[in-house]
């Protein structure tokens, strides 16, 4: 069984380390990066942050987007380690680093979908993989310094819906709290993060949400956002994330999806549910996951025929 304290010896033990980040990367995944960035060089370590694409510009208001690099590593390091990367093809680029579960790999993250890839994973059903790089500092008896801080209420705050959701725990709210003692900026995460955007992103917005879709009785409702779109407002595919909470928020809606195009006929899926359906099993039918109420797949096909997939399945996690 791998605890943290085994992971932290890992890290004690090894002198260079490459700490990896998913595929579009989120709050949740930047932030606990860069966290483990700054604790281990404060003991003195070697760092290097990886990233398999681009990292969205709002995160540059809140923390240091330019620590990540997305080229393939040129040396050997002493540890791997993955952060909220439920599976190898999560890392992209790098999976190929974490076949076969290859010694000196590690992973701490907290997908209920995670697949224990690494030879070394620390999986936990918590708010944020962020809330789980917090114990492990403390297993490190590490000091969480106002940098530290910051990066771990970035995750914290983002796959919490700064602290609406109700992933939120006791826990979370003790970790937020130890975190603000230690310097951490939650106004200006929140700012940034929620209450910011730009009149791009504001206008492709309502021309989705004024095209949602309902099914089931409205207890399903699709968003979609095609490539056309994206080209016509200039605007890039992170733009839209957290449209997806829209149509959950509406009234009977069981469950939202969000129909994202990233090429001719393949589409980014996501799944957000209200509690009732578990949309971590619906995501696995389709070779996804994550969580029992925020999930994810890709789908290819045409675009009728993968709209008509998806609502077919959902309708079979919908109570009677």
């Amino acid at each position: 069984m791998t605890t943290l304290e085994k992971v932290a010896q890992t890290l004690k033990n090894g002198n260079s380390i490459a700490v990896f980040s998913h595929i579009r990367p989120d709050g949740d995944t930047i932030g606990s990066a860069l966290a483990v960035k700054y604790l281990l060089e404060d003991m003195g370590k070697t760092v290097t942050l990886f990233c398999d694409g681009e990292i969205p510009q709002k995160f540059a208001a809140v923390c240091d987007i330019t620590a990540f690099t997305s080229a393939l590593p040129k040396q050997k390091y002493d540890v791997y380690f993955a952060v909220d990367c439920a599976d190898e093809q999560r890392i992209g680029a790098f999976s190929y680093l974490f076949e076969g579960e290859k010694p000196n790999t590690v992973l701490i993250d907290h997908h209920v979908s995670n697949t224990r890839y690494a030879a070394l994973s620390f999986v936990e059903d918590v708010a944020a993989t962020c809330q789980l790089i917090y114990r492990l500092a403390g297993v490190l008896g590490a000091e969480i310094t106002p940098r530290i801080a910051n990066a771990l209420m970035l995750g914290l705050s983002t796959d919490t819906g700064h602290f609406a959701h109700n992933n939120v725990t006791e826990e979370t709210f003790l970790v937020a709290a130890a975190l603000k003692k230690a310097g951490a900026d939650s106004h200006k995460i929140s700012q940034a993060m929620f209450k910011s955007q730009t009149r791009t992103r504001a206008a492709l917005q309502a021309e989705v949400m004024g095209n949602m879709r309902f099914y089931r009785e409205g207890k399903i409702a699709v968003i979609s956002i095609s490539k056309a779109q994206l080209n016509y407002y200039g605007a890039k595919a992170d733009v839209t994330e957290g449209f997806i909470d829209y149509p959950l928020s509406v009234e009977g809606v069981e469950i939202a999806i969000s129909m994202l195009q990233v090429g001719e006929k393949n589409f980014k899926i996501s799944f957000r549910s209200k509690g009732k359906a578990n949309v971590n099993q619906l995501a696995g039918v389709f070779g996804g996951g994550g969580h029992v109420q925020a999930s994810g797949c890709m789908v290819n096909g045409y675009f009728e025929d993968v709209e008509d997939k998806l609502v077919f399945q959902a309708s079979n996690y919908l109570e009677d």
